[in-house]
């Protein structure tokens, strides 16, 4: 190799390109970057699976409160007062007793899941005054109604076939729950699927509004 080879050689590895070492340590630290990131949302995740998210804290005080949506909706399924099939109903039909309003579809995965505790929460507490009220968004009503008999729900649900209550409610997606008090208005706001350990801050969110 000549002189003038082994000089441009040398120019090449240490000149203005990325050597191999360099690039190894950039990769690196992006690797190191992104796992930063995904343990905080990990850790973030489970932080808000460890309790309930039914907290009275968090409960709006009244004068806060922003009205629900008042819109006359067919009846999809009957339970409690709620009935028949297919006849209209507002929410505002409902006033004088807390409503808990579930948004939901049956092609959504957590809608599925968290039908047991809805459930749980209507057999509990619709003896004592509360509505747990179904509204089915973005559906099939042949596939809604599958869903209901499939799932054996037996509160009741009323289908918003052209999301009207959607710009009134505020909800982004599926599932999201409202808790709606006697004077129907938003007392409480849930993002997500209702878990098993929702139920247990649930007693100290809805007695309040069933004396008030």
């Amino acid at each position: 190799m000549s002189d003038v080879e082994a000089v441009e050689g040398s120019g090449g590895e240490s000149g203005g390109g990325w050597s191999r070492g360099r690039i190894i340590g950039v990769a690196i630290g992006v690797g190191v970057a992104v796992l930063v990131v995904i343990l905080l949302i990990v850790g973030l995740v489970n932080r808000r699976n460890d309790g309930p998210r039914f907290v009275a804290d968090e409960v709006l005080a009244p004068a806060q409160r922003k009205p629900a949506p008042v819109y006359s909706l067919p009846v999809l399924s009957a339970g409690g007062t709620v009935r028949p099939v297919g006849s209209q109903l507002s929410l505002a039909n409902l006033r004088g007793h807390p409503v808990l309003v579930n948004v939901w579809a049956s092609w959504c995965g957590p809608c599925r899941d968290e039908t047991p505790v809805l459930e749980g929460i209507w057999k509990r507490y619709s003896g004592r005054g509360l509505t747990v009220l179904g509204l089915n968004v973005e559906d099939v009503t042949d596939d809604a109604v599958a869903f209901i008999h499939k799932y054996k729900l037996t509160y009741p649900s009323l289908r918003d076939g052209s999301q009207k209550t959607k710009q009134q409610f505020g909800y982004t997606g599926v599932p999201e729950t409202f808790l709606v008090d006697k004077n129907g208005k938003v007392a409480l706001y849930v993002p997500g699927p209702l878990t098993p350990a929702d139920i247990s801050g649930f007693d100290q969110v809805v007695n309040p509004l069933l004396k008030t």
